[in-house]
């Protein structure tokens, strides 16, 4: 690697980290100078990172994970610079993050993207109960869903069961057309939209079928014992008390749970206690309980995605609106 000067680096990179550094329209590079603040060219074969000499050790330490990640056949993406920084941090290891494939499915490999998200799924391995609290894009469900299809594959359960409380704000199931069926479907849209990235259509006909995936909503819970099955309960910041009670208490023999909300986008009345921001202090210390908690920088959706969530929590607690209960 030659250097230019004091201040500058230039390193020779192979055509497939070029490749992903300026994949789509140079996202990768604007995240790098964003995050790292030094200046970043890409020409040809040959990046040059300029500034002070902090920032440029700094730079050369991402890069270099970076180009280790994409010539161990990892697709990288704005997101997996702030993953990369956050394990420097950490002193954590940046490949186990990345290289702990939760599930593939078609050529795409569902895994960690940041290290919050790592210590998600190792929770999730070891707890029968994990509750993920965090804002949108962070991969709660996502992730819980795929380990929840892997777990299925491997046997380890025989049955998923995924479920959502059918509550909205501005809307109500009365007012909805259709029987029930259809007036619940869009509420658990999402739960199929994933699953369909995750299954092939006709096996997870096959499944669906057969009852061995439901996706249906919280109320159909009430009464059952759900032994030998992975159960991820989804915008649980809509739960009544009661409700998430009556959801805990179906775990059976040989189950695993997930419970997943962000208490920041709660849509019950005003009046009507959240029974996810409740649960922390009514489980927290149980063996076998996990509870993990996402911030905005584990979003992994759009930059603006990531800025848009800080202004709504700046916003809240600027003018006091945020539930605490």
């Amino acid at each position: 690697m030659p250097t230019l000067s004091p201040l500058q680096q230039v390193l020779d990179v192979s055509n497939e980290v070029a490749a992903e550094l300026a994949g789509v329209e140079d996202a990768v590079l604007d995240a790098l100078r964003e995050r790292l603040g030094c200046t970043i060219a890409l020409r040809g074969n040959r990046l040059t990172l300029g500034g002070d000499d902090e920032h440029v050790a700094a730079a050369r330490a991402v890069v270099d994970e970076l180009t280790e990640l994409v010539e161990g056949g990892h697709q990288i993406g704005p997101d997996t610079v702030g993953a990369v920084l956050a394990a420097i941090d950490q002193a954590e290891d940046v490949r186990e993050v990345f290289e702990d494939v939760v599930w593939r499915h078609r050529g795409k490999k569902i895994s960690p993207k940041t290290v919050n998200q790592k210590r998600y799924v190792d929770e999730i391995r070891s707890r029968t109960v994990t509750f993920a609290v965090g804002p949108a894009g962070t991969g709660k469900t996502y992730l819980a869903m795929a380990l929840a299809v892997a777990a299925l594959s491997e046997g380890t359960v025989g049955r998923i069961i995924l479920t959502r409380p059918a509550v909205e704000a501005g809307e109500r199931l009365g007012f909805l057309p259709g029987d029930m069926l259809a007036k619940v479907d869009p509420y658990l849209r999402p739960l199929y939209d994933a699953l369909y990235d995750m299954i092939e259509a006709e096996r997870l006909a096959g499944y669906m079928e057969r009852g061995t995936i439901e996706v249906a909503p919280l109320a159909f819970m009430r009464g059952r014992t759900l032994n030998d099955s992975f159960i991820v309960l989804d915008e649980a910041q809509n739960t009544s008390p009661e409700q998430m009670q009556m959801f805990l208490t179906r775990l059976g023999f040989g189950s695993k749970m997930v419970v997943t909300g962000d208490v920041t986008q709660v849509d019950l009345p005003r009046e009507q206690a959240s029974g996810l921001i409740q649960v922390r202090d009514i489980l927290a210390g149980i063996d076998g309980i996990g509870f993990v908690e996402f911030g905005n920088a584990d979003v992994v959706r759009h930059k603006l995605v990531q800025r848009i969530v800080e202004a709504y929590k700046r916003h809240a607690e600027e003018t006091g609106t945020a539930r605490s209960r």
